[in-house]
């Protein structure tokens, strides 16, 4: 074998093993800069390969063709000497194909093993929220809420029953006089007593939406002052906000406390999260 052709096929081959470590240190001893050395290697062997392989098929210096000899015995002798060449010649080929195959799939590997770093698919979880039809309405210290917790023209922050601590579920509570509610067809019965929750996250930067001028029936986002209609969905009045803060509709329980009919009518937070894809 061709000294170019062996140094190739080594070459592949060293490509090949310092892939394969590659993920073997990716799965079970992670260490970036491990990985980025083998990663390293693995494409600088490839790469010697090709150039080692490439100057090796090249001509080299002067060629000269030999006139051939006449006569049976020298055709005879000439087969035979092209058939051991041809032997030579595949062996040399077969090594190299599995060599280069065997570096090719190796950093093909390597390529898409990565891809589990990116956790899994967050499919509909950031239209969701906790909120799930006959949660309570809690505070922050996860007591319920009743209907005289809340003074006419009064604010309360409000969690699902069993997660306080989630961040998408934080909502404001108000009340207002029924009779002002100018709420859009479908959610009349969604502000019980003139009880209304709206999320709590901003649909502009997602900012803690917490200011009620009950003056005028408005939430002020105190990051970027967008303004929101109480009255009308929480549609934004003023400010940067484009999109209407998602309406939570609720119940009086028998108990007096309120309580969920389901999940906010919209996604919550910046519009972008809603947008067409």
């Amino acid at each position: 074998m061709r000294s170019a052709e062996r140094i190739g096929a080594i070459a592949f081959l060293a490509s090949a093993a310092s892939a394969i470590a590659l993920v073997v240190v990716y799965f079970q001893y992670p260490n970036t800069q491990l990985e980025g050395a083998l990663l390293g290697a693995a494409l600088m062997a490839f790469g010697v390969a090709f150039v080692v392989i490439a100057h090796g098929l090249l001509p080299v210096g002067p060629s000269v063709e030999r006139r051939e000899l006449f006569g049976d015995d020298a055709e005879a002798a000439g087969d035979v000497e092209e058939s051991f060449e041809r032997i030579d010649v595949l062996s040399r080929r077969r090594l190299l194909l599995a060599s280069a195959g065997s570096a090719i799939v190796a950093l093909a590997v390597v390529a898409i093993v990565p891809l589990r770093s990116l956790g899994p698919r967050p499919g509909n979880a950031l239209a969701r929220t906790p909120w799930r039809s006959g949660l309570r309405l809690v505070n922050a210290g996860g007591e319920p809420v009743h209907t005289t917790d809340v003074a006419l023209g009064g604010l309360v922050t409000v969690f699902p029953e069993g997660a306080v601590e989630a961040a998408d579920g934080q909502a404001v509570l108000m009340r207002v006089e029924p009779g002002l509610l100018r709420l859009s067809r479908g959610r009349e019965s969604w502000a019980p007593e003139g009880l209304i929750v709206y999320s709590k996250v901003c649909t502009h930067a997602g900012c803690p939406v917490g200011l009620y001028e009950a003056t005028r029936h408005e939430l002020l986002c105190p990051c970027h002052q967008s303004a929101f209609d109480v009255l009308q969905g929480a549609v934004p009045t003023s400010g940067p906000a484009a999109r209407a803060l998602p309406q939570l509709p609720i119940s009086v329980a028998a108990d007096g406390t309120l309580v969920a009919l389901g999940d906010f009518s919209d996604p919550i937070g910046p519009s972008y999260w809603d947008m067409p894809r």
